[in-house]
């Protein structure tokens, strides 16, 4: 028979084996075609989201040591037991204003811990160096460290988280100041970010530069509609020409309280004078350069018979209603602006300070208190022997 013929065996053979291969190559495919492919890496998140997680879990660590600091001052121990409060308030407040949605669990992390910087972060969180049982002058030194972060962090930021760390950082730092002095510690020893505000601070531009502005601004972008370069200037101009008005205000205010204040408060008031004098020239060359026409100073303003009664609550209140103004120039503008900007708020902060006004804990934004998220609830330590 033609089956059992020798002959045919190899063909079958081959057969049999062609048979076998296309099966495993059929099998084989499908399980690779089955094994999902390896997820791709996700990506970094933006500087800005990186800067307030980094903001957030100092403020968070700093918050702790001060916890410790304080319930330690408040059980017979060296430290100024008001002054440690009053950081762990500042910092709680801090914390609540830098939470995100996002945020399930803030302190999830023990202070220190490792925590993802942005890119030119320099070094690890302003916290983590602090001791166990930390001092007054370390929380001092760690505090004026995170401040120093939070404002370098701010001119690389996008607008509204530069205006909250901007203002974040201002109030470390000077929080900072006033643990040192409590502490017997010079404000000198302490990192600084450059407080003082000079004529030269940021790029301010000619008045040639509003020759080249348009004779007509655009019109703002409407609802839902992502405003145009020219419309983004024009709110700059804006937020400008507003800092011009306010440096007109405070510069009529300080005239008028000059005569009324006493000896002791005059030669402050004066040089303080002088700095809202340099201010309101910065802010209206910077106002020209965006073209938008800074505002004529005006004859005179009303002030508060309150004002003229107490002038030195009066300064107070004016410094501290003063720094909306430049937290909004922070948030519109970048490179130089920004950082003239960032100056000029902590200038104000430090006055408003030095009459006894509290610039709250962002100097620059106006937080409502009551609508800020409330930071999750940390574990219950563990009791001895469990």
């Amino acid at each position: 028979m033609k089956e059992d013929d020798p002959e045919n065996r190899p063909k079958l053979r081959y057969f049999r084996y062609a048979v076998i291969s296309f099966t495993v190559l059929i099998v084989l495919s499908l399980g690779f075609s089955l094994i999902p492919a390896d997820p791709p890496a996700p990506a970094d998140p933006p500087f800005s989201e990186q800067a307030r997680v980094a903001a957030l879990q100092d403020s968070l660590d700093l918050r702790a040591a001060a916890g410790r600091l304080s319930a330690s001052a408040a059980a017979g121990g060296d430290a100024n037991p008001a002054a440690a409060a009053e950081t762990v308030t500042l910092l709680t407040l801090q914390a609540r204003a830098l939470l995100s949605p996002a945020d399930s669990s803030p302190e999830k992390d023990a202070p220190g811990s490792a925590t993802p910087l942005p890119s030119g972060h320099s070094g690890p969180p302003a916290a983590a160096a602090m001791t166990v049982e930390p001092t007054l002058a370390g929380l001092a030194s760690a505090l004026s460290a995170s401040g120093v972060q939070r404002l370098s962090d701010a001119a690389k930021s996008d607008g509204g988280m530069a205006r909250l760390l901007a203002g974040a950082g201002t109030a470390q730092l000077l929080a900072a100041e006033n643990l040192a002095t409590a502490a017997g510690v010079a404000e000198d020893t302490l990192p600084h970010a450059g407080a003082a505000v000079s004529p030269a601070a940021g790029a301010l531009a000619s008045d040639s530069t509003a020759s080249a502005c348009p004779s007509i601004l655009p019109a703002p972008a409407a609802a839902g509609q992502e405003p145009s370069a020219a419309g983004m200037s024009a709110v700059l101009g804006s937020a400008l020409s507003a800092a011009v008005a306010t440096e007109q205000q405070s510069l009529y205010a300080y005239q008028a309280a000059l005569p009324r204040l006493g000896a002791g408060d005059a030669p402050a008031a004066e040089a303080f004078l002088g700095q809202h004098r340099e201010l309101a020239a910065q802010a209206a060359a910077h106002s020209r350069a965006a073209c938008s026409a800074p505002p004529a100073q005006p004859p005179g303003f009303v002030l508060d018979p309150d004002f003229l009664a107490a002038p030195r609550d009066g300064l107070a209140r004016l410094e501290v209603a003063a720094l909306p103004a430049y937290g909004d120039v922070i948030a519109q503008a970048d490179g130089g602006l920004r950082s003239w900007a960032i100056a000029a708020l902590q200038s104000g902060a430090r006055r408003a300070a030095h009459w006894n006004g509290g610039a709250g804990p962002v100097p620059g934004l106006l937080l409502d208190q009551d609508q800020l998220p409330e930071l999750p609830a940390s574990p219950a330590p563990a009791s001895a022997g469990t």
